[in-house]
């Protein structure tokens, strides 16, 4: 029944077109799919990520072109981030993004990785993290997640010089994206914000079985407890953490462009994911029925906090209804929804989808 780490986030855009364009002409992503919400024929569903898409590779977005902004709060996600290999992919990152007109922050030194943060046109938060050092860098293997490690000083708000760090960068242009700069690793962590940490432990390491790999603190904010959940060890993939805030000063999460709608975790089959079903129906957790996503299957449910989370099965993948080389190009649609293919089309705006390029 072993969850093997991320399968997926969706969040909400506002422009299907604006999305797009950001997602594969600047971030170097390959537009997996084209078709629409399957709970609302009405709405694109897009899908960005590696060459085929790949659980853990996939970012997916939701276009609701009359939703007013979201707000990020207690319930809701903080931001997500993507992989890269090293600093130097990093840092080529910055200097491409800056050059762009992108305001980037960082680069930061987390401990158990580099990272660097940015806004895509909606204002959703994205980080790129480099692969390591990883998190035995300050705790052995056999004993993480078992004791409170305080990030070192100079490497918090207070301790780190910000107008250094602003002109820290690639000395060189980089107009096109290198090999060593893709970020077709998939996610590294989704960071989420919640009131109750424990609580949240208890779901994600008690219920879900994942690991608990770091105990630490917010590098931005020392009061508020920072704590990772992961597979083998906390692989970059794999990971959901959480920021823990007081209720009394923090909003609960408001949905809408720019946020989350919810993030799935990846399992073998439909035969693990009906396991899990019957699992969290015994542990008292209210769980939707098994959903046919053309994709993959899913179910849903909420975390402690609220969070919507989704089990999703690996296969049969987005080769099922396109072959791998045209993946993206034409809109797909469930087949419930063949039928009313001209008046689905008719309510979208059709999609000019950019060249990819494989590195």
């Amino acid at each position: 029944m072993s969850i093997f780490g991320l399968h997926h986030i969706t969040l909400v855009s506002k422009n299907a077109q604006r999305t797009v364009d950001f997602y594969v002409r600047v971030l170097g992503l390959r537009f997996i799919k084209q078709t629409v919400n399957f709970d609302d024929p009405t709405s694109y569903h897009l899908y960005f990520g590696d060459e085929l898409g790949r659980p853990g590779t996939a970012i997916t977005f939701f276009e609701w072109r009359d939703a007013p902004r979201g707000a990020a709060g207690i319930g809701g996600t903080h931001h997500f981030a993507l992989t890269v290999r090293d600093e130097d992919g990093l840092l080529k990152w910055k200097r491409r993004l800056t050059d762009l007109g992108i305001a980037v922050h960082g680069p930061y030194d987390r401990k158990y990785f580099k990272s660097l943060y940015f806004d895509d046109p909606d204002g959703v938060h994205l980080e790129i993290a480099t692969r390591g050092p990883g998190f035995t860098v300050d705790e052995p293997a056999k004993s993480l997640g078992k004791t409170d490690m305080m990030p070192p000083q100079e490497s918090t708000t207070a301790g780190r010089d910000e107008h250094d760090i602003t002109h820290i960068t690639w000395p060189e242009p980089v107009p096109t994206i290198t090999p060593d700069m893709a970020l077709r690793d998939g996610m590294h962590h989704i960071s989420a914000i919640g009131k109750d940490i424990a609580r949240l432990d208890g779901f994600y390491q008690g219920v879900l079985g994942l690991e608990l790999v770091k105990r630490t603190y917010n590098f931005d904010d020392l009061n508020s407890k920072h704590w990772y959940w992961g597979v083998n060890g906390g692989q970059p993939g794999t990971l959901i953490t959480y920021f823990e805030r007081d209720p009394k000063t923090t909003r609960i999460a408001r949905m809408g462009t720019g946020m989350t709608h919810h993030f799935a975790f990846a399992v073998k089959d439909d035969e693990t994911q009906l396991m899990w079903r019957e699992k969290l129906l015994s542990a008292g957790i209210p769980v939707s029925e098994v959903r046919d996503r053309s994709y993959f299957h899913s179910i849903y449910l909420r975390d402690p906090e609220g969070h919507i989370v989704e089990i999703a099965t690996l296969n049969p993948g987005f080769t099922v209804d396109e072959p791998a080389e045209s993946l993206g190009e034409a809109l797909k649609l469930p087949a419930q929804y063949e039928s009313n293919r001209a008046s689905i089309e008719a309510g979208l705006t059709p999609l000019n989808v950019p060249t990819w390029s494989k590195l």
